[in-house]
């Protein structure tokens, strides 16, 4: 027994030297999550609808058919609830992994004013950047606490309405609240779903995010007229919304008029609702090399004050005239007030294209 304990001791010493493992340290552990959670979300966004709908095309092909051709049967039938308000989950709005999306960047939202839960919003979201990223995190999830921010406000950011044509892309934008930016789902929203909305139209669009780049701070809103006419028949709020940092999450080669890549670009916006951007991150192990992953630049979204608009049905091209320079005039009031706060300089202007 004496030589059994003497061995064991022997052992537990030896065991007890040994180098430790090499664990990873917490904060970089933290950083590769962040990393991989901005990256789903990115091959999510340019990938998974059209790999969904490859892979529903070829298990027609196997013993699985039965299993597509009940979820094709179910497409057809829910085919109109992205116009019809969606399918929100406020499970997926909290999960965990959009608080590391948050952290990466860092996102925040600013809130200046009160939004009263018996009016109805249209947020005029700038400037669009590569991927909004921060229209998505304040948004389509709840990492910034929009709802406890904004108590009795459902925010429903719109996006192409070509997406929700894609086998399950359609179902993962619409658990976030997300839903097509066209007239039918926001006359819906506006209209048939009470009180207390809040639409998030991206007003720049595809034109817009052909000239993001870091450093820039310029938006596509002089002749964007049709959000306010929308809010002046539906008698909705309208707010200007600005993200600092926006344009910082990527580097992108902006062709000149004329030449024939932004001939190329201006066609492919036309027909398809988007424009191929070349553009280019970091890469997953390094910052120094390319990639498609963002850089670690920090959002800031800055809710303004609303504009209250009354209910005009048929509003005439002076009302509309009206209350679009309103607005351009608040958008750039909100960039004058809180540019300094976040890394600009006095000297900075808000160009208004």
């Amino acid at each position: 027994l004496a030589t059994v304990l003497c061995t064991g001791s022997s052992v537990l010493s030896v065991l007890q030297d040994l180098p430790s493992p090499p664990w990873p340290c917490r904060s970089k552990m933290e950083k590769h999550l962040q990393c991989i959670s901005v990256l789903q979300w990115v091959i999510s966004f340019l990938a998974l609808g059209l790999s969904a709908t490859v892979l529903l095309i070829y298990m027609f092909c196997t013993d699985c058919w039965l299993i597509a051709a009940m979820y094709t049967a179910w497409l057809i039938f829910d085919w109109n609830t992205p116009k019809q308000g969606g399918r929100r989950s406020s499970w997926v709005r909290n999960w965990t992994v959009w608080t590391y999306f948050r952290d990466y960047f860092p996102v925040r939202l600013i809130k200046t004013h009160d939004l009263l839960p018996s009016r109805n919003y249209i947020f005029g979201y700038h400037p669009h950047g590569i991927f909004c990223f921060g229209a998505f995190c304040n948004f389509g999830t709840e990492a910034t606490s929009f709802s406890k921010k904004f108590p009795g406000i459902k925010p429903s950011l719109a996006t192409l309405a070509g997406n929700f044509r894609f086998p399950v892309l359609r179902d993962y934008l619409m658990s976030g609240g997300i839903c097509p930016v066209n007239k039918n789902s926001i006359d819906y929203l506006l209209t048939c779903n009470g009180t207390g909305n809040a639409v998030v139209i991206v007003v720049g669009g595809a034109a817009e995010s052909l000239e993001c780049a870091p450093g820039k701070n310029s938006v596509t809103l002089s002749r964007r007229k049709g959000f306010v006419r929308l809010a002046l028949e539906k008698g909705s709020d309208l707010v200007p919304v600005y993200s600092f940092g926006e344009n910082d999450a990527y580097q992108q080669i902006i062709f000149e008029e004329g030449s024939w890549w932004r001939l190329v670009q201006r066609k492919m916006q036309k027909i398809v609702g988007f424009a191929p951007c070349l553009f280019h991150g970091c890469s997953f192990f390094s910052a120094e090399t390319w990639g498609i992953v963002p850089y670690c630049k920090p959002i800031t979204t800055v809710v303004g004050e609303p504009i209250t608009v009354p209910k005009v049905e048929e509003p005439t091209p002076d009302v509309v005239d009206q209350y679009h320079a309103m607005y351009i005039q608040s958008l750039q009031c909100l960039f004058d007030k809180y540019k300094t706060h976040f890394g600009l300089k006095e000297s900075d202007v808000l160009e208004i294209l």
